[in-house]
């Protein structure tokens, strides 16, 4: 009887390791690094502020929402990819680069891991993730940041 028990117990134990496993190392894998999040109020600080360097904004979902930034597209479509590649192809790797997407929470975004991945492969090292944890309504436009017109 309890060789039976302990047979189950490992076993229901193996099984809900392998089911929450997805759970407990969801971030480990994500191609930035939390010092490469940056939070939307230092954004709109910038944006707001002419005299300071401006970022490069990149639109990497469904609209341009931030102010000055450029419509890539979802990137999670080779196609808008590439126009991204194509665009940093012609940017010093130092320059300064911030995407965003904000079309749903970063643990279900389609757009902003193949964008952050392809900066990274590409070895430019001043860029930035724009930090919409929930989605681009709830982060950027309810706080009454910066918009395109």
């Amino acid at each position: 009887m309890k060789t039976k028990f302990l047979t189950f117990f490992l076993f229901a134990f193996t099984v809900s390791l392998l089911v929450t496993k997805p759970f407990f190392s969801q971030g480990q894998n994500d191609p930035w690094t939390p010092q490469q999040l940056l939070a939307p109020a230092d954004l709109a600080k910038v944006l707001n502020n002419p005299k300071s360097p401006q970022p490069i904004v990149y639109s990497i979902g469904m609209q341009a929402i931030v102010k000055g930034s450029i419509d890539i597209g979802p990137t999670m479509r080779a196609e808008n990819l590439n126009t991204l590649k194509q665009k940093l192809n012609k940017l010093p790797k130092n320059s300064q680069i911030v995407v965003y997407c904000g079309c749903c929470p970063f643990s279900r975004c389609p757009n902003v891991r193949p964008a952050m991945e392809l900066l990274k492969s590409m070895q430019f090292t001043n860029y930035k993730l724009l930090n919409l944890p929930q989605n681009i309504k709830t982060d950027w436009i309810d706080k009454g940041y910066p918009m395109s017109e």
